[in-house]
């Protein structure tokens, strides 16, 4: 990954994206959702549960860390088809609330144009600035 300051400028002027609430960047293809301890413990609080019990039911190893674990169909465990929401939604990962500004999305314009054909709130709504931006990038350091 390149760092912070050699990403590209293609989005100096920013980029559009407001959320739709319809879910699909909870399901599909099988990915990672991973999170720290802290944002761990706020899940667990948030559901009322132990660690142990976190780690046993909703905790899968993606790519060698823990990961949030999905349904076999691809969705995460706590996507509410019924409602297209998220169980956890007050307490997300930062990788769920930072989504679509991603280092790897925000590489080309090829990448983020790849991403738009899964999210249909890319490039609609909300212009975020290269500062915003920048600044969602340096949360998930």
């Amino acid at each position: 990954m390149n760092s912070l300051a050699e990403l590209s400028p293609w989005w100096s002027e920013g980029l559009r994206f407001s959320c739709i609430g319809c879910g699909r960047c909870c399901r599909g293809e099988p990915g990672a959702i991973y999170f720290t301890e802290g944002e761990e413990e706020k899940i667990c609080d948030h559901l009322k549960i132990s660690k142990e019990r976190f780690r046993a039911e909703y905790v899968t190893h993606r790519w060698g860390d823990p990961s949030i674990g999905e349904k076999a169909n691809g969705e995460c465990l706590f996507y509410d088809p019924a409602t297209a929401r998220c169980a956890i939604y007050q307490v997300r990962p930062t990788q769920c609330r930072t989504w679509p500004f991603w280092e790897d999305i925000l590489e080309s314009p090829d990448q983020w144009a790849w991403a738009s054909r899964r999210c249909p709130g890319i490039d609609e709504g909300r212009l975020w600035t290269e500062s915003e931006i920048r600044s969602i990038l340096e949360d998930q350091l």
